[in-house]
């Protein structure tokens, strides 16, 4: 596996694209099992599922880094919380970007 820097930045269409590789994904979480596994949907909107130890209490906006284990999952290594700092609006802006005419930057 390329466990290199940097990480691309991935969402849920990208990441089959990327699997064995290191890579960085903004999701909002809907929800934990506590034992490691969150759900969250990415800035396109699918379902991601991110495997590792997060952090508690986890915030709704999650920047996860790792490597791609599967075409839906991030074995993360590092996690950061946007807390309230990253609000919808802001996510929105950051999935325009990610999906729209900027994503040739986030690839």
């Amino acid at each position: 596996m390329d466990t290199s820097s940097p990480a691309v930045l991935v969402n849920g269409e990208l990441l089959p694209m990327h699997v064995g590789k290191r890579v960085r994904a903004v999701i909002q979480v809907l929800r934990s099992d506590g034992s490691g596994t969150v759900t969250g949907k990415s800035t396109d909107g699918q379902q991601i599922f991110v495997k590792g130890h997060p952090p508690a209490p986890l915030s709704t906006f999650v920047e996860v880094i790792g490597i791609a284990d599967s075409n839906q999952s991030v074995r993360a290594d590092i996690w950061t919380n946007f807390g309230d700092v990253f609000d919808t609006q802001g996510y929105n802006h950051i999935c325009q970007l990610a999906n729209g005419e900027y994503k040739h930057l986030f690839i």
